[in-house]
């Protein structure tokens, strides 16, 4: 699998943390174009879900971002959310997504 720079593997150990905090399905972390960085996991609840990208997406963008740079998920699944992709391509539609699973190894990289 591609090897990552020192920032987007910064983003692989937020996501991975974010998700053993809470022990949610994922966690994930992005860094926006200024290079703050948000995390945040999935939220499953009654009245609405958001995959752990939305969540972060939506952190980013109530916080003024106002673009994106990388995100990052980590998941035990082996393949992103169609949800988390849009999430991530509504604002920045180059900008790599990464799936990585619980070790933080890399599984994918969407370009």
């Amino acid at each position: 699998m591609p090897e990552l720079d020192a920032e987007d593997q910064k983003l692989v150990t937020l996501a991975r943390s974010s998700r053993a905090r809470t022990q949610a399905a994922e966690g994930a972390a992005v860094r926006d174009t200024d290079g703050r960085t948000y995390t945040a996991c999935t939220v499953d609840q009654p009245s609405f879900q958001l995959t752990a990208l939305q969540a972060a997406i939506a952190a980013a963008l109530s916080s003024g971002a106002e673009g994106i740079e990388a995100a990052v998920v980590v998941s035990g699944e082996p393949l992103l959310k169609e949800a988390s992709v849009h999430a991530v391509r509504d604002i920045a539609e180059h900008a790599p997504i990464v799936l990585a699973d619980a070790s933080g190894a890399v599984l994918e990289v969407l370009r």
